[in-house]
């Protein structure tokens, strides 16, 4: 079936650019049905993109992609599309991810300009569709609720007795809590260094963006700190953050009233947030969707839950459930 798309996707793009470009060279595949190839227009190099239907829609991908266009973020340009087909055709970025570029002399001033660029970001709320969904309490417990279902059950069998069942209610309802009080803003909503390209002027271009949503204002910025695919020492990652915090500020994007305490707090526990549905997707992305290279990022972000947790008391009885039931069950699963 893919492989019939494939030479589907090419004939298409052979009619639309006139050029017999032959075979399709794949670049990647993501966490969703979509995958993603290189082709030519006889002038340039352009991506291929099949987007199967019904599982995916090239609507909100072209729709925030003219969006953020228009607030000075730079993405791809849509060459063409059949939405019938589940086919586009975008401007190629390049093949340079952000993630390469990193290292420990490199990394404070590539995240900075990512940084800078958020606020850009937030500002998009709507496009030419409507509103972005809102990032609202049913979407943060459906995601929260991927970490029991697929990673402690499916994944790790684990089942939880009642006074475990209390301390992981209470943990998820914190993180609800948190994120509903910040300012909501527009989020890209997968915001990490693999959907980061360096394009050839240095400059940073973004992608994947599809389903982004309106919600809290720390969410994409502790994605990008707190990557589920790398990791940054806390001091580094703690005067980032307060570099967007006083960037923010200085923009009124948030209120003068806001502490650096206040933030800090917020920008962790998005990060639990996140950190918790990720571990969740990546068993989901090996049972279901039987993409096994997810499982190795686990840990990583279990470490992640385990770290943070411990700079808040109100954690101490999750964070001792973590260490003592969750992370020996996942080290004896591998």
């Amino acid at each position: 079936m893919e492989n019939q798309r494939e030479l589907a996707l090419q004939a298409w793009c052979e009619a639309v650019t006139g050029h017999a470009a032959g075979r399709l060279k794949t670049v990647s595949g993501d966490a969703s049905f979509r995958r993603y190839f290189r082709t030519s227009d006889g002038n340039r190099t352009l991506i291929a993109v099949d987007a199967p239907p019904p599982q995916e829609s090239l609507q909100p991908f072209m729709a925030i992609a003219a969006a953020y266009g228009n607030a000075g973020v730079a993405v791809p340009e849509v060459v063409a599309f059949d939405e019938a087909q589940g086919f586009m055709l975008l401007s190629d970025l390049g093949s340079t991810l952000l993630l390469s570029e990193l290292s420990n002399a490199s990394m404070t001033r590539w995240y900075k300009l990512a940084l800078q660029d958020l606020p850009a970001i937030m500002q998009v709320t709507e496009t030419a569709q409507g509103p972005l969904p809102a990032y609202d309490e049913a979407l943060l417990r459906r995601e929260l609720s991927l970490f029991h279902d697929w990673l402690l059950e499916r994944h790790l069998g684990l089942r939880l007795n009642a006074s475990q069942q209390l301390i992981w209610q209470s943990f998820c309802d914190t993180l609800v809590t948190n994120a509903l009080e910040q300012p909501q803003v527009g989020v890209h909503r997968d915001y990490h260094a693999r959907n980061i390209m360096v394009t050839g002027d240095q400059q940073l271009a973004y992608i994947d963006f599809q389903d982004a949503v309106k919600g809290a204002v720390t969410y994409d910025a502790v994605s990008l700190l707190r990557d589920c695919y790398v990791r940054w020492p806390q001091k580094r990652v703690s005067d980032l953050s307060a570099f967007l915090f006083n960037e923010l500020q200085r923009q009124n994007v948030i209120d003068a009233g806001v502490s650096l305490t206040k933030w800090q707090r917020w920008f962790d526990l998005m990060g639990l947030q996140r950190h918790t549905k990720a571990a969740g997707i990546f068993a989901r992305l090996y049972h279901r969707d039987g993409k096994s290279g997810y499982l190795q990022d686990v840990p990583r972000t279990l470490g992640y839950l385990h770290d943070v947790a411990a700079a808040y008391p109100e954690f101490d009885d999750y964070r001792l459930w973590l260490a003592k039931m969750v992370m020996p069950a996942l080290a004896d699963s591998r």
